[in-house]
């Protein structure tokens, strides 16, 4: 009989971890390591609100071990941990306006602390394939009419996409160096269940709840007319996770791979969509980002031709997916 495989799961806490957690559970069976730290972005109670996990059998599969990645991994840790078929790194800090405010702090977590994991596995798991889990914004503003491939040069614009495009580059370099079977990722914006609420999409089903003004971030022209507003492709967390799965079972290593959301929009129209969904008009309030939020960028775009020759398949709608985020959130925010 075949050894049952076994995964490290870093970020375990976090947005897309506890996703990921889950459909590792319903789709393999996969014994899974899941390493945290719990800070404000990584909370149990996204795990334990995963209801796959209330089945005694599925949870006896988890194990939990607790560490911050900017420091090496101890000898006590290693044993805890113990030998890999796979390493799923998701753990980082991840939110542009704070790494404008603490750019260290994000350059140490999503560098150093990539460079820790990558020191442990080569020391320890060496052969353990090894996920990098990278984002879009590592490529600068897209074009109109142009979207990103996987070996396109990175341009990153802030202290965030500059730290992720460290860590794509320092986990590179374990497969050229050392031959560790390593394969980079870039996501587009992901939204779902359980997302922190500064980001869009909750923040916006919570401002439209409490009838608040939405700030929506543009470019106004000398006039204060809106120019232009960010826009974005937009990938469920659950066919994140699908995709990251899909890609640790038939991607090759050393190569990168775009996981591409199904629709683009503004952001004014992801929150009117919202808003449609909702059954109420939200109020919109355009500011002009170039004086408030210096580093954002315009547009984001990948090209997801690569993956889907590969033959991956979404599995969930876009609509299908906003629709599940909104009723999830709504009733938590109405409770």
């Amino acid at each position: 009989m075949e050894k049952k495989k076994k995964v490290l799961l870093t970020g375990i806490a976090g947005f897309v971890g506890h996703h990921v957690l889950e459909e590792i559970l319903k789709t393999t069976d996969w014994d899974v390591v899941g390493l945290a730290r719990l800070n404000f972005a990584g909370e149990m109670k996204r795990i334990t609100d995963v209801d796959i996990l209330k089945n005694e059998e599925y949870a006896n599969r988890v194990k939990f071990v607790y560490h911050d990645l900017k420091f090496d991994v101890n000898p006590g840790l290693v044993e805890d941990i113990g030998s890999l078929d796979y390493v799923i790194h998701l753990a980082a800090n991840s939110h542009v306006d704070r790494s404008i405010t603490h750019p260290k702090e994000f350059f140490m977590d999503n560098v150093i602390g990539t460079v820790n994991l990558l020191e442990y596995c080569r020391k320890h798991n060496p052969n353990a394939k090894f996920i990098n889990f990278g984002t879009d914004e590592v490529f600068g503003p897209a074009p109109h009419g142009y979207d990103f491939k996987e070996d396109d040069r990175f341009r990153p614009s802030n202290p965030y996409s500059a730290a992720k495009a460290g860590q794509i580059c320092a986990g590179h370099s374990y497969f050229v160096t050392y031959g560790m079977p390593i394969i980079s990722t870039y996501t587009m914006n992901i939204f779902g269940e359980r997302q922190n609420p500064e980001k869009l999409v909750s923040k916006s089903i919570k401002n439209i709840i409490d009838d608040n003004p939405i700030p929506i971030h543009c470019k106004l022209d000398k006039n204060g007319e809106v120019e232009y507003v960010g826009e974005r492709h937009w990938l469920h967390a659950r066919n994140a996770a699908n995709a990251v799965i899909y890609i640790l079972k038939n991607g090759t290593p050393g190569e990168h791979y775009n996981v591409v959301g199904d629709t683009e929009m503004t952001n004014d129209e992801m929150v009117k969509h919202i808003g449609e969904f909702m059954g109420k008009e939200p109020k919109l309030e355009y500011v002009d980002f170039h004086k408030t939020r210096p580093g954002h960028d315009r547009r984001y775009a990948l090209d997801g031709t690569k993956l889907k020759e590969l033959g991956w398949v979404p599995p969930l709608d876009f609509e299908t997916s906003l629709k599940k985020t909104i009723e999830w959130e709504y009733g938590r925010l109405k409770k």
